[in-house]
């Protein structure tokens, strides 16, 4: 059979897309990011706890006593372990795409509902919708929309929406036909039939479909964090790039606290909504028992006032309240507030010059933001402008793909780093095995496997396109997708044990130093020459700030610099690197002033 050019036509169909139709990108970018930041701000402000007790006192008046007590421990247990911030960014990004859903998959809804021809047109493109996987839309989604919360926001609706719209329909088509007909004899206009018939005793099941956009865009938080939606997300994909067991489960408990929240009374507001709900709860309340305290629910006044309360009281603290942080001052304060982002891949060296460079630009008056991102991701909020500058693109060979398709909008502040090498290494216990050559036939020792890291790193496709072909090894081995910090673990877990293992690994890096280990020699040059590692920023950054242009452009790093940055952040530990970049800088003062001179 001939072979379909399927995604060539999507490829040419997207180019159209972004050619013709970017200013309506732009503005719905421009749209739902002011909805997010005004959201975001607002849940944002109050002092957490107080904010944690508003949202108690909802769950009181909502589902009684017991739940408002749980709601009120599972934030408090989110603010102690320093996720309320995320947790918030989270829970805007989901109200900002319900929202957004809601307003779209109510009125398809009631179409749907009122025309057979429209149910069976939605109904299979509702299919597609659901049933394709999530995280292909964020390949679109950042192509049109660039890294940050929209393409998250965007993915997540387009994810949400059929629920809603099924759910409605359903809930319209189930009431019962005879009050249609009683009300249609009476004189009722069809619009009147529709809101004060057909739509109240279809609240139950349109409530229910509710519950289910909010269910399924806390489902999508994960994957936004991997296009910089950040949040707990974000902190849910940086525990997977750094396979820290502790972040993540502190992140997941955080979604499952958020998510019992948010199932819990929004299928208590349907109940209080509907008509035949209230009806439920009032025979309900009647047979309270024993239990009636745990089931206490106060007068609708009364929740009122606790929430109008504590708001006033939660606003006023975090619009005056609220902690001071040290800024630069005088004539050290060159940024004066100015925002700079900053994007990097979870390598080490590209971990430490990020952070090194986020802790001199902050102690320089920048407000600066640092995201991890995959590498494709990464250059494309580059070239879209959402990224200012990353300082680990290893050129002329590693990142030559991304550099020839986003060259045009990009500024290279050259190399601070080189020259590199990329290798296959094993552990110097493997005697029998010094080169390439070598791993030929002896794949049962590895278990058929070459452990690598992100599949979308320059060298996994050199390794799988040059090196495996060129030495005869890719019928023989699986090249391991997953992740640097995956890798190392891998390589620790065996080298403690003294297992055979072969990996992908890099110079300069720190394992060299912990671990014995041998680069394996490459006699057909399939790796190409060493890279330099460069520092590449977004079009038009240095002419927007020339002063750190020309800081970035003089930036270098020794070899030794580098490692022992690089040492120092994995003996502090996880989720702590800019405060191994600050000890570090104690150690090795006047690399401040040798970096950003004033």
């Amino acid at each position: 059979m001939p072979r379909i050019h399927l995604g060539q036509w999507v490829d040419s169909g997207v180019d159209w897309l972004q050619s013709h139709l970017s200013w309506l990108f732009d503005a719905i970018t421009s749209v739902v990011t002011g909805m997010y930041d005004g959201i975001d701000a607002a849940l944002s402000a109050p002092e957490p706890l107080l904010f944690a007790g508003l949202l108690a006192v909802v769950a009181w008046w909502l589902r009684g006593l017991l739940a408002g007590v749980l709601a009120l421990a599972g934030f408090a247990l989110i603010d102690s372990v320093e996720l309320w911030d995320d947790a918030m960014s989270t829970l805007s990004l989901v109200l900002v795409a319900t929202i957004v859903t809601l307003a779209v998959a109510v009125p398809l809804g009631i179409w749907a509902s009122r025309s057979k021809a429209v149910s069976a047109l939605l109904r299979p493109v509702l299919d597609f919708m659901q049933t394709m996987p999530a995280m292909v839309y964020l390949i679109p989604g950042i192509i049109f929309f660039g890294v940050g919360v929209v393409p998250g926001i965007i993915a997540t609706i387009v994810f949400a929406l059929p629920p809603g719209v099924r759910m409605t329909e359903l809930g319209i088509r189930q009431v019962d036909k005879e009050l249609v007909e009683a009300a249609e004899a009476f004189g009722t206009t069809p619009r009147n039939t529709l809101l004060r018939v057909q739509l109240p005793l279809a609240l139950p099941t349109i409530m229910a479909g509710v519950n289910q956009v909010i269910m399924l865009g806390l489902s999508m938080v994960v994957i936004a964090g991997m296009v910089g939606g950040g949040g707990l997300g974000g902190a849910v994909y940086r525990a997977i790039g750094n396979v820290d067991i502790g972040l993540g489960f502190e992140a997941g408990i955080s979604i499952v606290v958020l998510a019992m929240y948010l199932d819990r009374m929004t299928g208590a507001l349907g109940r209080q909504v509907s008509p035949l709900g209230r009806r439920a709860l009032a025979k309900a309340g009647s047979a309270a028992g024993a239990l009636r305290i745990w089931n206490h629910r106060p007068q609708p006044v009364v929740a009122l006032t606790g929430v109008a309360v504590l708001a006033l009281v939660a606003g006023g603290i975090g619009m005056y309240g609220g902690d001071s942080t040290a800024t630069a001052s005088g004539a050290a304060n060159v940024g004066k507030g100015k925002k700079i982002s900053l994007g990097y891949i979870p390598w080490d060296e590209g971990i430490a010059s990020t952070f090194l460079w986020k802790e001199v630009l902050e102690q320089r008056g920048f407000e600066v933001d640092a995201r991890q991102l995959e590498a494709g991701a990464l250059y494309t909020g580059l070239a879209g402008g959402q990224i200012d500058f990353q300082t680990d693109s290893w050129l002329p060979v590693t990142h030559a793909q991304y550099w020839d398709k986003y060259r045009d909008r990009l500024e290279d502040m050259g190399s601070w780093y080189g020259p590199t090498s990329l290798e296959l290494s094993v552990p110097a216990y493997m005697k029998d095995v010094d080169s390439l050559d070598d791993l030929a036939g002896k794949s049962g020792n590895f278990k058929g496997r070459i452990v690598g890291i992100e599949p979308s790193a320059g060298m996994m496709r050199i390794l799988k396109d040059k090196v495996l072909k060129k030495y005869g090894l890719d019928g023989e081995y699986k090249v391991v997708d997953g992740s640097t910090p995956g890798m190392l673990a891998e390589l620790k877990r065996a080298y403690d044990k003294k297992e055979p293992i072969v990996t992908t690994l890099w110079s300069p890096h720190w394992a060299y130093s912990k671990y014995d280990l041998k680069k394996l020699k490459d006699p057909k040059g399939t790796w190409g020459k060493g890279d330099g590692i460069h520092t590449l920023a977004r079009k038009g950054f240095a002419g927007d700030n020339p002063q750190v242009g020309t800081w970035l452009k003089k930036f270098r790093m020794s070899e030794q610099q580098l490692t022992d940055l690089e040492a120092t952040i994995q003996e502090t530990g996880k989720g702590k690197e800019q405060e191994a970049v600050r000890a570090w800088l104690k150690k090795n003062p006047g690399v401040v002033n040798r970096l950003a001179p004033l």
